[in-house]
C-alpha cells in the first residue's frame, strides 16, 4: 500500500485518510472490521429514503473534488429519480491532471470505499448502473478497483438485492485510452460510449442528457470516497470541518521542489504554508519556494508571497486561483517560470481535441510565441500576443475548461513574474540560472 506521507494535525480530521495504512484494507473484511465499511450503504438502502440520502449530503456542504466545486448535493438534486427510464452514475478516475495522485491513492488503499460511495449515490439518484471511467494507465488501482467489486458482488451488495432490497445495482470498469481531454466530463461520455472523445456543447447537461442519452450523474472519486463518511457521521458534523462555504477535508498531492512529497489529507482553510512549507518540508536546503501551482497545472499559480493564501475555494478564487484537482505544484529559485510555462503550454496544445478554434488555434499559437521568445527573438510583441492568445482562451470562449487552463499558464505567470517574461522577451537573457549560480 502507498503510505500516507505526513498529517496535517490532529488525526480526527482525517476523513478518509484515517484509516489509510491499516494491513489489507482494500480487502473488504478488513474495510468492514476496521473501517466500518458499508454500515453506511446499508443505513441508505434500510434507513433512509433517496431524497433524505441527497439532502445528508446537501447538509455536509461537500463540493466536488474534480476540479469545478460544484456542491454536490444539489448536483445529484438535478437527477430526476422518477423519470422513466434508465439513469447512471458515471465515475470519473481519468486522473489526468499533472501534478495530480490523490485518486489512485485513494484507490489504492481503500477501493471499497469508493465502491461503497458509488453504490449510495446510484441509490440516491434512481439508477441501477454505474460506470467508472478509469484511466488507462492505472493498471494497479484497475485491478484493486475489479477485486473489489467483485468482493462486493459475492457478498451481495452489488447484485440483484442488497441488504435484501428490491433494487439491483451493478458496477462496471471501462479503461481510457490516454487521453487528457476525457477528464472533461462530456468528452469522457463521449469516450465511454465509443465515439471519439471531444466535448459536447451545453446544454443540455448530463443531469438530462449524458450516457446514451439518458440522466446521468457525473462524480469524482475523492467525491464519491467521501460520502460513505458523510452519511456515517451525519452532513452537519460534516459541515463543521473546514470553512463555512469550503466544508470538510480534501486530498492535495504535494509534488515538485519539496522535501516529502506525497498525498496529505487537510482541513479545507489551511494555509498552502502550512500544507508545503510544514506537511511537505518545503523545499531543499538553501532554496527558496518561486511558485506554487495551488490544482494542478490547470490553476492559476501563485508566487512565494501568496503562501499564506488558505486552501478553501473562495479564498483562492480571491486569490484568481483555485483548487482545481488538488494537485500542488512547487518550483523553487533555480527555475525558469517562462520556460515552465512553454512546456505547460506544449502539453495543453498537444491535448487539445481539435473540436473548437480558439483552442486548437490559441494553444499552437503561444507555443510558437514562446520558442520564438526563448530563442531570443521576442520584443513587446510577442508579450501582446501571448495576452491577446490568453484572453481568447479564457472566459467560455472554448467547449471546455481546457482552453481556459492554456489561458490562465499564460494570464497567471504574465500577471506574477511580468519581469521574468520581459527578461526573455525585451533583454534576451534569463536571470534565473545567474542568481541561482551565486545564490
Amino acid at each position: 500500500m502507498t503510505e500516507l506521507r505526513g498529517s496535517s494535525g490532529d488525526a480526527s480530521h482525517h476523513v478518509l485518510t484515517r484509516w489509510f495504512g491499516t494491513p489489507d484494507l482494500h480487502r473488504l473484511e478488513t474495510y468492514a472490521s476496521k473501517a466500518g465499511g458499508y454500515t453506511a450503504l446499508r443505513k441508505a438502502m434500510l434507513d433512509m429514503a433517496p431524497a433524505d440520502i441527497t439532502n445528508e449530503v446537501k447538509t455536509s456542504g461537500l463540493r466536488g473534488r474534480g476540479g469545478a466545486g460544484f456542491a454536490t448535493g444539489i448536483k445529484w438534486s438535478f437527477i430526476n429519480r422518477d423519470a422513466p427510464g434508465p439513469k447512471y452514475v458515471v465515475v470519473n478516475a481519468d486522473e489526468s491532471e499533472p501534478g495530480t495522485a490523490k485518486d489512485r491513492y485513494i484507490l489504492e488503499n481503500s477501493p471499497h470505499m469508493v465502491v461503497e460511495g458509488i453504490l449510495i449515490a446510484a441509490y440516491a439518484v434512481g439508477a441501477n448502473q454505474a460506470w467508472v471511467y478509469i484511466r488507462g494507465e492505472y493498471d494497479r488501482p484497475y485491478q484493486m478497483l475489479t477485486e473489489a467489486i467483485e468482493e462486493a458482488r459475492a457478498k451481495g451488495y452489488i447484485g440483484p438485492k442488497p441488504f435484501g432490497k428490491d433494487y439491483p445495482l451493478d458496477i462496471r470498469l471501462y479503461r481510457g485510452h490516454g487521453a487528457y481531454i476525457c477528464g472533461e466530463e462530456t468528452a469522457l461520455l463521449e469516450s465511454l460510449e465509443g465515439k471519439r472523445a471531444q466535448p459536447r456543447s451545453r446544454p443540455p447537461f448530463p443531469a438530462v442528457k449524458g450516457a446514451w442519452g439518458r440522466p446521468t450523474l457525473l462524480n469524482n472519486v475523492e467525491t464519491l470516497a467521501t460520502v460513505p463518511a458523510i452519511l456515517n457521521m451525519g452532513g452537519a458534523e460534516y459541515a463543521k470541518l473546514g470553512t463555512a462555504k469550503s466544508p470538510g477535508t480534501r486530498l492535495l498531492t504535494v509534488s515538485g521542489n519539496v522535501r516529502k512529497p506525497g498525498v496529505y489529507e487537510v482541513e479545507l482553510g489551511k494555509t498552502f504554508r502550512h500544507v508545503i512549507m510544514e506537511l511537505a518540508g518545503g523545499p531543499p536546503e538553501g532554496r527558496k519556494v518561486k511558485v506554487f501551482w495551488p490544482g494542478g497545472s490547470s490553476a492559476p499559480v501563485l508566487p512565494e508571497s501568496m503562501l499564506d493564501t488558505t486552501t478553501d475555494m473562495e479564498a483562492l478564487a480571491a486569490a484568481r486561483s483555485m483548487g482545481g484537482s488538488g494537485g500542488v505544484i512547487v518550483m523553487d529559485d533555480t527555475h525558469c517560470v517562462v520556460k515552465a510555462a512553454h512546456r505547460l503550454l506544449k502539453f495543453y496544445a498537444y491535448e487539445s481535441c481539435g473540436k473548437c478554434t480558439p483552442c486548437r488555434v490559441g494553444g499552437d499559437w503561444a507555443v510558437r510565441t514562446y520558442e520564438r521568445i526563448l530563442a531570443g527573438q521576442g520584443s513587446q510583441v510577442e508579450l501582446d500576443i501571448l495576452q491577446r492568445v490568453s484572453d481568447g482562451l479564457q472566459n467560455g470562449r472554448c467547449l471546455c475548461g481546457l482552453g481556459d487552463s492554456a489561458g490562465w499558464v499564460i494570464d497567471g505567470t504574465l500577471r506574477h513574474f511580468r519581469e521574468e517574461y520581459e527578461d526573455h522577451a525585451l533583454r534576451h537573457e534569463c536571470n534565473v540560472g545567474k542568481v541561482a549560480a551565486h545564490a
